[in-house]
């Protein structure tokens, strides 16, 4: 199934300014938030040195440059996920699509690597890897999309068959050709699959829940219409 979404819905589901679970996503583990508050003392060091060379005449933009550079640790998620937020609201048309998970398997992904010296003196390379999961998504029309994501103890009970649903995004107003998909809901689990967290998802639900019903009331008029067509 896939329903052309309203720009209004689509806006609702993806908003331009970060949620507070795309927030958290950008915000990262303590090694990121080291890094941002590491750039924030470095850019007010540098604005602070600016200072002293431009003289007096610098004083007014120069406190406005300190505490945005100073406080750079605290909106930078806010600015990247908005960012990625407008990145994905730039194609014309989306759709809600629902569909079932064809495949479910797990892989190890190389995701950096470290140098090292062992007991000997000898520098080695050390390898960091994730365990990933990979879900394969389709429908009946021949459409297929994977998404691979960091593996969670919640995507346990993911197995094919089910039923999986998304947004999906396209430059063609018929969204013959789609060029970007959200992460993937599955309602019978009520767990989301996704690396960053693209939908509302109260908002995306509403919606299904309207999308979902309308189908549903409208099957059996079709099974009737077929009906009376071989009676006559």
């Amino acid at each position: 199934m896939l329903v052309p979404l309203t720009r209004q819905t689509f806006e609702q589901i993806i908003p331009l300014i970060a949620t507070a679970p795309q927030y958290s996503y950008y915000w990262g583990k303590f090694p990121e938030f080291l890094r941002r508050l590491l750039i924030s003392v470095v850019a007010v060091v540098v604005v602070l040195l600016l200072g002293l060379f431009l003289g007096e005449g610098f004083d007014p933009l120069r406190f406005l440059l300190v505490i945005i550079t100073g406080l750079y640790w605290f909106w930078s998620p806010v600015y990247w996920a908005s960012r990625r937020n407008l990145e994905v609201r730039r194609y014309k048309y989306s759709g809600f699509w629902q569909g079932r998970v064809l495949d479910v398997f797990v892989t190890e992904e190389l995701i950096g690597t470290e140098e090292n010296v062992n007991n000997r003196g000898e520098l080695v390379i050390v390898e960091n890897r994730e365990r990933c999961l990979n879900l394969e998504v389709g429908d009946e029309t021949g459409f297929t999309t994977l998404l691979q994501v960091p593996l969670r103890r919640t995507h346990k009970g993911i197995v094919a068959g089910q039923i999986a649903q998304m947004v999906v995004m396209s430059n063609q107003p018929d969204l013959s050709r789609i060029a970007k998909s959200s992460d993937i809901y599955i309602p019978r689990l009520n767990i989301w699959v996704s690396d960053y967290p693209y939908l509302q998802h109260d908002v995306f639900n509403q919606v299904s829940r309207k999308l979902t019903q309308a189908e549903e009331d409208d099957y059996p008029a079709k099974r009737v219409v077929k009906t009376r067509r071989r009676r006559r």
